[in-house]
């Protein structure tokens, strides 16, 4: 089944850790084993995993990909102004295939499932789907 989720950004640029909701997504979906993939439809955001214990990450890496990708470039055409939020967007990446076993998502011990915003503040959406394991 494919699931639908509002995410409400409320900066420029922001890490959600969705962690707990695609793990209740797994939850409510009876998905024992199988995977899980969290997709984002959006040009300007994206999904990544990282780590979640500390949140000097989520800066860290959004400090980065702001040098890499200045707001403002003189040779930046696109009309709209966000190339940046596009090429963060690019970089990070559309969506996480993830592992399901014995009805938990497989993480490592630091690990966190985010949406990444990076022409906020928006309201967003992910969309989860669920496939069972296939028993031969």
């Amino acid at each position: 089944m494919l699931e639908k989720m509002t995410v409400n950004t409320k900066k420029h640029d922001e890490m959600v850790d969705v962690t707990s909701d695609v793990q209740q997504f797994v939850q409510n979906q009876k998905l024992e084993n199988g995977i899980v993939i969290v997709y984002c439809p959006h040009t300007t955001a994206g999904i990544t995993v990282n780590e979640n214990a500390d949140p000097d990450v989520k800066h860290d890496m959004l400090m980065k990909l702001d040098e890499v990708y200045p707001w403002e470039h003189p040779k930046y055409k696109h009309a709209e102004g966000n190339s940046a939020s596009h090429l963060k967007a690019s970089t990070v990446g559309t969506q996480q295939t993830l592992i399901v076993e014995n009805g938990n998502i497989v993480l490592g011990t630091w690990q966190g499932i985010y949406f990444c915003e990076f022409d906020g503040p928006r309201r967003r959406s992910i969309y989860m789907k669920a496939m069972k394991e296939s028993s031969a």
